[in-house]
């Protein structure tokens, strides 16, 4: 199948921006019409003027949740497609350890925080744990999901031709996983950061060494509204773009063999 044309290219990227510019108009221009004061709903124009006030504070507890999040991802990587891949190698064991992932998966982080809280003494540490929870499911189960997705067909022929487990691990199972890990990658990506700034709402850290939820708080506490949003906006910002490098490195990955990337 034919690559992607250049007229969908530049389509794909200017159907959004058009979209996002055009409902960013109709917010600034419901709050001109209906003379909507800014410490209930600040036009886009005053959360821009505010983020440029702020830049110094909101630019450190964004590095703050940047790194919680990133570091987060890493290890629910490491846990999620260690654990996937002895899964994938034993039933016995995938047996014996999904309840427990599954426990992760569904206990809600808010109500598990103040207990992390206290076992760990420290804010950062809550909120690296209640990230890490909340991005370790995705991964484990899109990953080994793709390990199991292996035609049956060509591991009958690995095992026709002694392969051994670990041959047949890397040249069969883990590309036919690639796709399903990469989906799994996207939704912990955002669950990570969703995860970061909920577990700081619960854990009530406070201080200049501290996240955006920090941030939101203290605003909305002063009811410097749009300061509030101006912190909401760098989250949302952060979370689009894990979305979008995500995005990439799925099209680099798999554009030139996996038909998802390649319409």
């Amino acid at each position: 199948m034919a690559e992607t044309t250049p007229p969908r290219r530049v389509g794909r990227w200017l159907a959004p921006t058009l979209a996002v510019l055009l409902a960013l108009a109709a917010w600034q221009g419901a709050v001109w019409c209906w003379d909507i004061p800014p410490y209930l709903l600040p036009g886009p124009w005053r959360v821009l003027q505010a983020l440029h006030d702020d830049f110094a504070s909101l630019m450190a507890s964004w590095w703050v949740t940047v790194r919680i999040t990133a570091t987060a991802l890493a290890l629910a990587c490491v846990g999620g497609v260690g654990l996937a891949t002895l899964f994938s190698l034993s039933r016995w064991l995938e047996w014996s350890l999904t309840p427990f992932a599954v426990v992760l998966q569904v206990t809600p982080v808010i109500a598990v925080a103040p207990l992390i809280m206290i076992l760990t003494d420290s804010a950062e540490a809550t909120v690296l744990v209640c990230a890490w929870i909340v991005a370790f499911f995705p991964l484990l189960a899109n990953t080994l999901a793709g390990l199991r997705s292996a035609d049956a067909g060509l591991r009958e022929l690995f095992r026709l031709y002694g392969a051994s487990r670990w041959q047949t691990l890397r040249f069969l199972l883990i590309p036919s996983a690639l796709p399903y890990f990469l989906t799994g990658l996207k939704i912990a990506g955002g669950l990570s950061l969703i995860g970061a700034v909920a577990a700081e709402f619960t854990a009530g850290a406070a201080g200049r060494n501290t996240g955006l939820a920090s941030r939101i708080l203290e605003a909305a506490f002063r009811t410097e509204i749009p300061k509030m949003f101006a912190a909401l906006l760098l989250v949302a910002a952060t979370g689009v773009l894990i979305h979008l490098g995500f995005e990439a490195l799925g099209r680099l990955l798999l554009r030139r063999w996996h038909d998802s990337e390649r319409v």
